[in-house]
């Protein structure tokens, strides 16, 4: 994708179907989120040397978009939401399947029906990282994810974090998952745009609470926003969660 095509993206409308008959208040809720919400922001670096975007579409999902309330807790429920609108969106059946992106209930009785929780879980406030963001895709969508470890610091994050990034968005396009552990903020990744100076990240933060805000608003208070990969913390560890979604 040229760096400068990025004018695309509107709301969207998804019919929810079956699916929010069945799962109540929540999934009724969810019937329009901003879609595509990083087009029309500027490239952060006038002459990239290396420059990479998510391909295909996306909704935006954030605490409390769907009716429940889940500030404090949600945000890697969130970002999980926001991958899987994706694959609905461009992967074909079988492993598309259309299948809405799974609620936060349905993610919990997820991690608890496959064991990696226990039955307490449902229904709990805990919060959830990249490892599981890789069981709940792999559960609903059949599309194994690559966890990247990095260990922490600006080398690292440099180095190891970007060129993962470069190759995964070149190779798959799926928005990646990003957390660690004193940053433990789950944040969605669509870009990433290097120069010999650094790189920027294009993150997608489901941290907003409230009414829903076109795409432009969304960038205009930063929860949409090329951040500078030395901005991260440094003496955090990060994880990323990486959708396996090319054809072999």
């Amino acid at each position: 994708m040229d760096k400068n095509d990025l004018t695309s993206g509107s709301e969207e409308g998804i019919d929810w179907g079956g699916s929010a008959a069945q799962e109540g208040k929540i999934m009724k809720k969810m019937k329009i989120l901003p879609k595509n919400v990083h087009t029309g922001l500027p490239t952060p670096l006038a002459d990239p040397v290396k420059f990479s975007l998510v391909k295909g579409d996306y909704l935006y999902f954030y605490y409390g978009c769907d009716g429940q309330d889940d500030r404090g807790w949600g945000c890697g429920y969130r970002t999980i939401q926001t991958m899987a609108s994706w694959l609905c969106y461009n992967l074909s059946p079988p492993k598309g399947q259309h299948r809405p992106p799974p609620s936060l209930p349905e993610t919990q009785q997820a991690l608890v029906s496959m064991g990696d929780k226990p039955g307490s879980f449902s229904g709990s406030r805990e919060w959830i990282g990249t490892f599981e963001a890789s069981l709940v895709l792999d559960y609903f969508y059949d599309v194994p994810c690559k966890l990247v470890h990095i260990r922490g610091g600006g080398v690292e994050l440099e180095q190891v974090a970007v060129e993962e990034l470069h190759q995964h968005f070149q190779k798959h396009g799926c928005p990646v998952m990003m957390g660690g552990d004193r940053d433990n903020s789950s944040k969605g990744i669509v870009g990433v745009c290097t120069d010999d100076k650094g790189s920027h990240l294009l993150i997608v933060d489901p941290h907003y609470y409230g009414g829903q805000l076109e795409k432009e608003e969304l960038q205009r208070r930063g929860w949409v926003a090329w951040k500078r990969v030395s901005s991260l913390d440094q003496s955090s560890f990060y994880n990323l969660c990486m959708p396996q979604t090319a054809k072999k």
